[in-house]
């Protein structure tokens, strides 16, 4: 197929852990290792180069865009942007350059978070990362983030002491580096988000009552005989009981549905 075929393209769809191509589905030209490959226009950038005959042994993960395993950076032929994705979630265009980037060296903190201070967390955090205080608020780590997770924002959180809102602002950070890859004054903002969520669950965020009450019920061996009838079924049954289980609606309000079985609770 030529490189600029006006030919109506099929639509572009993500497929899953198997190359199913739609029906109609072109192939498009996109570069993998500075080598030029044919590839179906429907694919992720993980299924192309699977496509194209790379194997994964690092890298692959989850397949579901929540590992953060697979950043990849690429641009288009005669375009100097370069733009940011997941190879399991981004779907390919014609002439794409692609590098990826399994993982980005950074300078990660040795710290053992229950000997942390909680009553100082800023400044543990502040402590264990001084880097932070060289950004430059050029942004560029917002604008690679394939998550959508507004990095400068929580690093400067950091840099004034407020743990809660870093915690809160890199929630969605899933540990990829695209963010440190472009840093300007070389920090690792993803390591920094991380140690922010961590003193924020264990020192700032109130505690969960009904988490304790959870713990003590188990404790207490209110779930052993449930916990030993399942281990003792065999595996049609455990299926047959999966499938029929009573599920929370998708879109039921946090906190209004109940079970109509209530022993398990």
């Amino acid at each position: 197929m030529s490189e600029n075929t006006n030919a109506k393209q099929a639509p572009k769809v993500a497929t899953g852990d198997r190359a199913i191509l739609p029906e109609g589905a072109q192939t498009i030209p996109v570069f993998i290792m500075g080598k030029r490959y044919e590839v179906p226009e429907s694919l992720t950038i993980m299924k192309a180069m699977e496509f194209a005959g790379f194997a994964f042994l690092r890298g692959a993960g989850c397949r579901g865009g929540i590992c953060g395993a697979c950043p990849t950076v690429f641009r288009f032929a005669g375009d100097y942007k370069l733009h940011f994705g997941l190879a399991c979630q981004t779907v390919v265009e014609p002439n794409m350059y692609l590098a990826q980037i399994p993982f980005f060296p950074a300078n990660r903190a040795t710290y053992k978070l229950e000997e942390l201070d909680g009553t100082a967390a800023a400044e543990e955090l502040q402590s264990l990362y001084p880097e932070m205080f060289r950004c430059v608020a050029c942004n560029l780590c917002t604008k690679a983030c394939p998550m959508d997770v507004k990095v400068m924002d929580y690093v400067s959180a950091a840099k004034q002491g407020n743990v809660e809102q870093a915690a809160r602002i890199s929630f969605d950070c899933i540990q990829c580096g695209l963010c440190a890859s472009r840093c300007m004054g070389e920090l690792p903002q993803y390591h920094i988000g991380q140690l922010a969520r961590r003193l924020y669950a264990k020192y700032i965020q109130p505690k969960a009552e009904h988490l304790a009450k959870r713990v003590v019920e188990i404790e207490s061996g209110k779930y052993d005989n449930m916990l030993a009838d399942l281990v003792a079924m065999d595996r049609e049954n455990l299926e047959k009981i999966y499938i029929e289980r009573e599920r929370e609606p998708d879109m039921a309000t946090p906190g209004s549905w109940m079970p109509k079985e209530t022993c398990y609770l």
